[in-house]
């Protein structure tokens, strides 16, 4: 199971060993310009709590905490803000949740009248005197402050490195038809299900067959179209990388969720364009090292919808074999 590393976490928090993997959400939304968050009541443990739960099999902990959210309180949200992972013990050992703030706008709440028996929008004052668990508080202390901040309304910006490709010593043809092999085949699928934690409503890829492969999954699932780039090739970027900055810088400026898919050597490029935007103290957790990126990952970077810095970053890597 892929660890993701996001700038929100305390290193300290998500160390390993760890015995039992969790994922959820901080729902929010504002009502008269304050802020409000979506506590839950579990009849079962007698407590007030955020949505979360324990990995399913396969599954990525991105994946997990929206799916948690939408089997819980029946919500359909895209993740925003990630916020710090809790670490607390339990009989089996260790614990960490992974937490991620998502604006909830205009959907009903439905409990799941299993483990979710009561629901109730509140602001953060009074979350603090309803939380149960005193380790709860610390990602709504940073939900707070990216409200308070101007911070807290992100979008996230997608930059993919195409899935495992078969190996060029045996590929005697164009070098941009190289294919995706088997493994990359089912990475592209997983791809696709992290993709989806985050919902891009576009994505730009390089018009090579492995970087097209990598998100037809994701176009299928969601019948979207592609928009091809030659200027984020291999080749371009060695022959033309201020044009393939440009592209880039040209995605970046949609205010949109854009997901990018490109190849290892574009990638300083890219990074070079996510470190211009950072907020202070973010550009550090950018990959900064050779390949950057494995096969079939990806960075996300939130946006500030306020000041349009990146104000967090992520790097994931799909559930895989």
């Amino acid at each position: 199971m892929p660890i993701p590393l996001r700038s929100s976490d305390d290193a300290a928090a998500v160390a390993e060993p760890v015995a039992v993997v969790a994922a959820g959400v901080l729902p929010w939304r504002r009502r008269e310009n304050a802020l409000e968050v979506l506590l839950i009541h579990r009849d079962r443990y007698d407590d007030w709590s955020w949505p979360k739960g324990k990995l399913d099999a396969g599954e990525s902990i991105p994946e997990c905490a929206v799916r948690e959210v939408r089997e819980e309180v029946g919500l359909d949200v895209a993740l925003g803000l990630p916020l710090p992972a809790i670490r607390y013990e339990v009989k089996s050992g260790p614990k960490v949740v992974y937490y991620w703030a998502a604006l909830v706008d205009g959907q009903r709440v439905v409990p799941d009248g299993d483990e979710v028996d009561a629901v109730k929008w509140v602001s953060v004052a009074a979350a603090r005197r309803m939380l149960t668990s005193p380790s709860d508080q610390e990602p709504l202390d940073a939900l707070e402050r990216a409200s308070e901040e101007g911070d807290l309304e992100t979008l996230p910006f997608v930059v993919v490195r195409h899935a495992k490709a078969k190996p060029r010593s045996t590929w005697t043809k164009e070098e941009g038809e190289r294919p995706l092999a088997a493994t990359g085949q089912r990475q592209a699928i997983a791809v696709a299900n992290v993709l989806e934690a985050w919902s891009p409503s576009k994505v730009v890829s390089s018009p090579w067959t492995r970087c097209v492969q990598t998100v037809s999954p994701y176009l299928m699932r969601k019948n979207m179209g592609v928009k091809l780039a030659n200027s984020l090739t291999e080749h371009a970027a060695e022959r033309k990388p201020a044009k393939t900055m440009k592209q880039i810088i040209k995605q970046l400026d949609k205010q949109v969720c854009v997901a990018i898919c490109t190849h290892r050597p574009v990638l300083p490029y890219a990074l070079e364009v996510l470190a211009s935007r950072c907020a202070p103290g973010i550009k550090k957790f950018l990959p900064s090292a050779n390949p950057y990126l494995d096969p079939g990952s990806m960075i996300v970077a939130q946006q500030s919808k306020t000041s349009w810095r990146i104000v967090s970053v992520e790097v994931i890597a799909p559930f895989g074999d």
